[in-house]
């Protein structure tokens, strides 16, 4: 029932945040592979489909990359945007300020180095090609749309996101199998996917993709899809840490450790302080 699972979520928080530093980080360097891998079946799931009525089409590129929370939560690994549920632990005074900021920015770092390995393998296994370049042309027009949003609108995207995150996370708390953890994953992270949410982590990857491949991508590759690396503007190094995963990992950390996490150590767990 939802109070035993806030005080699961806080006994799952205090040993999190008490980890080792090794095994963090490693299992965070999987998370970002994790996401990615969601990130790449996104993608590639989305290429080529133009003709498909905007819904839809979203709904499949949504659904496809739930496979990246998956394999984090049933495989097990550490992403910063769940582990903004630790937050309550830290409010009921079981984890201090420096265990949950030591555990965020570990975290954090690790599915950097994740997501851009990934993004960086990815471009020298010269997927981005295949679909006479459509996979890579969806790739270069996600990154760029990412790269466009204003500062607050990118915040709100992140404050929604990561609220259905921490609720998929939430709802895990109550399975009893791997197959509960999978149907109460699905809903909520295609949700956010097809609506259009910015998920800091998955930017990790599919912005350096993006950047890669404007970069790096052959003159065979951009003729093949008619466009020019002057096409994706928006696409910079830049626009990347300052425009992007600035504001959203903002919003990610509101949505989850204040929307989700917060509320529900009041709701369950405030009033006995």
């Amino acid at each position: 029932m939802p109070a035993e699972m806030a005080q699961k979520a806080e006994a799952v928080g205090v040993k999190k945040a008490n980890m080792a530093t090794l095994p963090m980080l490693g299992l965070a360097v999987l998370a970002g592979a994790f996401i990615s891998a969601g990130a790449i079946f996104a993608t590639t799931v989305g290429a080529g489909t133009a003709d498909v009525p905007f819904g839809l089409a979203k709904f499949a590129v949504g659904l496809s990359f739930t496979l990246g929370l998956i394999l984090v939560i049933v495989g097990g690994a550490e992403l910063f945007t769940g582990n903004n549920l630790i937050i309550m632990a830290f409010t009921s005074g079981k984890v201090t300020f420096a265990q949950l900021m030591r555990n965020w920015g570990i975290v954090y770092f690790g599915n950097f180095l994740g997501s851009i390995g990934t993004a960086l393998l990815m471009f020298v296994s010269a997927q981005y090609t295949f679909g006479k370049g459509a996979v890579g042309l969806a790739a270069l027009n996600t990154a760029n749309a990412k790269c466009g949003l204003g500062f607050f609108q990118a915040i709100a995207l992140g404050i929604m996101c990561n609220a259905l995150v921490c609720m998929a996370v939430w709802l895990c708390f109550s399975a009893r199998s791997t197959t509960d953890k999978i149907l109460a994953i699905i809903p909520p992270i295609s949700a956010f996917v097809a609506a259009g949410f910015e998920h800091s982590i998955a930017n990790m990857y599919f912005i350096p993709m993006g950047l890669f491949i404007k970069s790096w991508g052959s003159p065979a590759f951009f003729e093949s899809i008619g466009k020019t690396a002057a096409d994706f503007s928006n696409l910079t190094w830049g626009n990347f840490f300052l425009a992007n995963l600035l504001p959203v990992t903002i919003g990610n950390i509101i949505g989850g450790a204040v929307m989700v996490g917060l509320m529900y150590w009041f709701i369950f767990n405030g009033k006995k302080k």
